[in-house]
């Protein structure tokens, strides 16, 4: 098993918590990881990614290739298309459609949701809708994730343990808030892969 993950974003909106999240249940499977520097989250708002690398077999470098990423995660759908030269032609690409509109000149909405569409494996979902109807809009990155979740080759009950463990302090509702979301975003998944 192997799985070389971009995760994309703003700064606020959760990546961290994602690679976290992720990185708590490949350690819980087993699987190796590797992650490089997360990158723009000097400010709120700022452009956010880094490479995210799993294996059951060790692995050498924390940077993905051109053309070699498994999946791009993204909560923010302009973001998304940023790191499309890393997608590998079966790659999947799961992205917010909700922007962050944080530039004067962001581009039409409606074409980046399209450009997002174009790629032959795609979920794009609407995080935010979602994990507002759960209780919070904070969710949304667990929305993500659970949409990501069913070609990240692990065992779903390990998402949720991560999320216990990494949530824990935060209270119980906050714990279960996150397993919601990341329950729905699996559903949306599967629903429309």
């Amino acid at each position: 098993m192997k799985k070389d993950i971009i995760l994309a974003g703003v700064g606020g909106q959760g990546i961290l918590s994602i690679a976290a999240v992720i990185g708590y249940a490949a350690v819980e499977s087993g699987l190796y990881l590797k992650q490089a520097e997360v990158h723009g989250m000097s400010q709120r708002g700022g452009d956010v990614q880094s490479h995210l690398r799993l294996s059951d077999k060790e692995i050498h470098s924390d940077l993905i290739a051109h053309g070699k990423a498994d999946m791009i995660i993204s909560v923010e759908p302009m973001e998304s298309l940023r790191y499309l030269p890393f997608l590998s032609s079966d790659g999947w690409i799961i992205a917010n459609t909700k922007p962050f509109i944080n530039i004067p000149n962001y581009p039409d909405e409606e074409k980046v949701i399209n450009e997002i569409k174009k790629q032959p494996k795609n979920i794009a979902i609407d995080a935010e809708t979602i994990a507002s109807d759960l209780g919070t809009a904070k969710a949304a990155n667990m929305v993500i994730l659970g949409a990501a979740s069913p070609f990240l080759d692990m065992d779903f009950e390990k998402f949720k343990n991560a999320v216990k463990f990494i949530f824990g302090k935060k209270g119980e509702d906050i714990v279960n808030t996150n397993i919601k979301a990341l329950e729905a975003g699996r559903k949306f998944a599967q629903d429309n892969k």
